[in-house]
């Protein structure tokens, strides 16, 4: 990857993250949408945990557990967790719902679509005819009912760790044990 897109992931990268503080620090939790932003959250994040146990990036197809109904369970995951902290993370203002608007439009218009066409690219580039049968049978977000007939891997702990996935539910389970916190305190 080159350096300056490398520097912009990062830049972009920590503007989320000032972005999220500022939303969480600003945020007047009630005990309800707290509860119902944590199990939205806490489902998102279970999705990226299962994902991300399964993924092997750029060494092979991953067509097993939560791949087996959508091709992009993290980014599932990731949605999940934005619409519940989005509603956690509730004040006066509306700042959160306005930011959850502002969330799903970059989520929809700019990112699922880059990541789309790059990592698609790509795919099609190292799996080939594989990755072409299993895109035209998988759903790109949401679910299928029907499991796509992948390969039967199992579940790795370790790859869940080279993965960093424990890094994302350090982030999500701090957010919302500050916001907590702060609901209590009201």
């Amino acid at each position: 990857m080159p350096e300056r897109s490398r520097f912009l992931g990062h830049l972009r990268l920590t503007g989320v993250y000032l972005f999220i503080a500022a939303l969480v620090v600003l945020a007047r939790p009630t005990r309800g949408l707290l509860i119902t932003g944590a199990v939205l959250a806490g489902l998102g994040e279970a999705v990226r945990l299962w994902a991300a146990g399964h993924l092997h990036k750029s060494v092979r197809l991953a067509t097993s557990g939560p791949y087996t109904y959508t091709q992009n369970p993290l980014y599932l995951g990731r949605l999940l967790i934005l619409t519940g902290l989005g509603l956690a993370a509730r004040n006066e203002w509306g700042i959160n719902y306005a930011a959850l608007a502002i969330g799903y439009l970059v989520f929809f218009l700019y990112y699922i679509p880059r990541k789309l066409r790059v990592e698609g690219a790509r795919l099609a580039r190292i799996h080939g005819d594989t990755y072409e049968a299993y895109r035209q049978s998988v759903p790109i977000l949401i679910p299928s009912l029907r499991p796509f007939r992948g390969d039967h891997s199992r579940w790795s702990f370790r790859q869940m760790l080279r993965n960093q996935e424990p890094l994302v539910l350090a982030g999500v389970a701090l957010a919302f044990a500050f916001l907590a916190w702060k609901c209590c305190r009201t």
